[in-house]
């Protein structure tokens, strides 16, 4: 940070890379983002069908699972 002030002070002008790496980072993020809403839309039937079958197959109508049509 000091040296960032003293080249600022001194008129030196050096070109950093941070506003692309933050760019970089926030690209990777959204697409970790993206890959992980679309894999709970894909496994999301078969997840709901998967407890559906285990409260089904308890028998116990007293736990009081919640069965979707």
């Amino acid at each position: 940070m000091m040296e960032y002030i003293r080249n600022l002070l001194s008129g030196r002008r050096e070109r950093t890379e941070d506003g692309a790496s933050a760019v970089e980072y926030g690209l990777l993020i959204a697409g970790i983002a993206a890959v992980v809403a679309v894999a709970i839309f894909a496994f999301s039937g078969t997840i709901t069908g998967l407890f559906n079958d285990t409260c089904n197959s308890e028998n116990d109508t007293t736990t009081g699972c919640v069965t979707t049509p």
